[in-house]
């Protein structure tokens, strides 16, 4: 399966999906004018990719500064695929990095931990050297 790179712009993350190396990254900031049709592909990759990871291994990275409430949603989806993988006999690792300073990134990511039950959860902290 190819990897999946998407570049940042002002309103939407950087995507890197290196699946030949099992590991995802969504960075940077999300509030994409049509939050639909950016993530469309992303949740087309990210599907494809764990449907053949059967009881392999992946780790996502989520190192994101701001997001709107249909990013959230689309974030909420991710999770459940993940979770959904994990269920399924794969070794799910979830990496939410968020800036030492700010608090609300913290907070959105231990809600967001707490709905995993198969994946495992991991939560850090940024400092200036990332």
């Amino acid at each position: 399966m190819d990897n999946l790179y998407i570049e940042a712009t002002d309103r939407s993350p950087a995507v890197s999906f290196e699946f030949s190396k099992g590991h995802l990254q969504l960075s940077g900031e999300s509030y994409p004018e049509d939050a639909n049709g950016f993530y469309k592909p992303i949740f087309e990759a990210l599907d494809s990719y764990l449907d053949d990871l059967g009881s392999g291994e992946c780790r996502f990275d989520f190192e994101l500064i701001y997001f709107n409430s249909s990013s959230a949603k689309a974030i909420m989806t991710m999770m459940d695929k993940l979770e959904e993988a994990a269920a399924s006999g794969a070794a799910v690792n979830v990496h939410w990095r968020y800036d030492v300073e700010d608090d609300n990134m913290k907070e959105l990511g231990e809600e967001l931990g707490e709905d995993l039950e198969e994946a495992s959860f991991h939560l850090e902290e940024l400092d200036d050297d990332g």
